[in-house]
C-alpha cells in the first residue's frame, strides 16, 4: 500500500524547490529598462533664502564634466566621480548621489547659503555664506541684504554672517533691513526699508538683543510719533536708545 504522507512530502519539497529556483532567476536577472539610466532625478534643498543653484545648473555641471549619466549602462555610471565632481563646486555644500533599480540616478544636493552680498568701498564684491565663508559672485542675482563701507575678507568672516543671521531669523527685520553699512571703526548701520532714518547698532555684537530694543521702541515710539521724526537711531548701549531728531 502506497506511503501517501511520504509522497506528498516529497512531492511538496519538489515544488518549493522548483520555486525557489524559478524566483532566484527571475530576481537575479536583469530588467531591460532598467540596464540604462534613463533618468536623473534632482533634489535641492530648500533654504531661505534661497541659494543659487537649480536642476539645470546641476545637469549642466554634469555634461560639461562628460560625466552626464543619460544612455549609459548603470554599472558603468560611477556614483563616487559625481559625487566628487559635484562636491568641488564652490556653490555645493554636499551632494549625495544613488542609483534605483529602475535606471534613475538619485541626486541630492544641499547648497551654500548666502546671506549677505558684500560691496565694499576698496572694490571687493562677494558674497558670505550662512558659515561666514566667502562666496565668489557666480554672476546670478540673490535676494539678499547688502553690506557696504568698510569691510575687510576677516571682518566679513567674523561679523557680517552672524548680524545677517541674526537679522533672517525675524521675519520683521528680514523685510525690514535693506543694507548694512560699515564704518572705519568697525561699527554698523541698518538701513531700513521704511523710515527715513539709520538704525546705529555699535559694534556687531549682542546683535539679536539690540533688535529686540530697536522693535520695541519702533512699536511703541516711533508708531506714535511717526517713522520720520528722527534721522538716526541709536540702540548702542544697553538699557538706552538715543535719537537724533530730524532738522525741520
Amino acid at each position: 500500500m502506497p506511503n501517501w504522507k511520504k509522497i506528498i512530502l516529497v512531492t511538496l519539497n519538489i515544488v518549493i524547490g522548483a520555486y525557489l529556483v524559478l524566483a532566484m532567476t527571475a530576481f537575479n536577472k536583469p530588467k531591460q529598462h532598467s540596464s540604462v539610466c534613463n533618468k536623473v532625478q534632482i533634489s535641492i534643498e530648500y533654504t531661505e533664502p534661497q541659494g543659487f543653484l537649480n536642476e539645470n545648473d546641476i545637469r549642466q555641471q554634469l555634461a560639461d564634466a562628460h560625466i552626464s549619466p543619460i544612455g549609459k549602462p548603470m554599472n558603468e555610471v560611477s556614483v563616487r566621480q559625481i559625487e566628487e565632481k559635484l562636491n568641488s563646486l564652490p556653490l555645493i555644500e554636499q551632494a549625495e548621489c544613488y542609483k534605483t533599480q529602475a535606471g534613475h540616478l538619485c541626486i541630492n544636493v544641499r547648497q551654500r547659503v548666502p546671506v549677505v552680498r558684500v560691496m565694499a568701498d576698496n572694490g571687493d564684491d562677494y558674497f558670505v555664506d550662512n558659515h561666514g565663508e566667502a562666496i565668489k559672485s557666480p554672476g546670478y542675482t540673490c535676494d539678499v541684504i547688502v553690506a557696504t563701507g568698510c569691510i575687510s575678507p576677516a571682518y566679513a568672516k567674523k561679523h557680517l554672517a552672524s548680524v545677517a543671521s541674526e537679522i533672517l531669523a525675524s521675519s520683521f527685520w528680514k523685510n525690514q533691513v535693506v543694507q548694512l553699512n560699515v564704518l572705519s571703526d568697525g561699527s554698523v548701520e541698518l538701513i531700513p526699508r521704511v523710515g527715513d532714518h539709520i538704525a546705529y547698532l555699535g559694534q556687531p555684537t549682542d546683535v539679536d538683543r539690540k533688535l529686540s530694543r530697536l522693535l520695541t521702541f519702533y512699536q511703541q515710539g516711533l508708531s506714535q510719533t511717526g517713522w520720520n521724526k528722527y534721522s538716526r537711531i541709536s540702540v548702542e548701549f544697553d538699557n538706552q536708545i538715543v535719537c537724533k531728531r530730524r532738522k525741520k
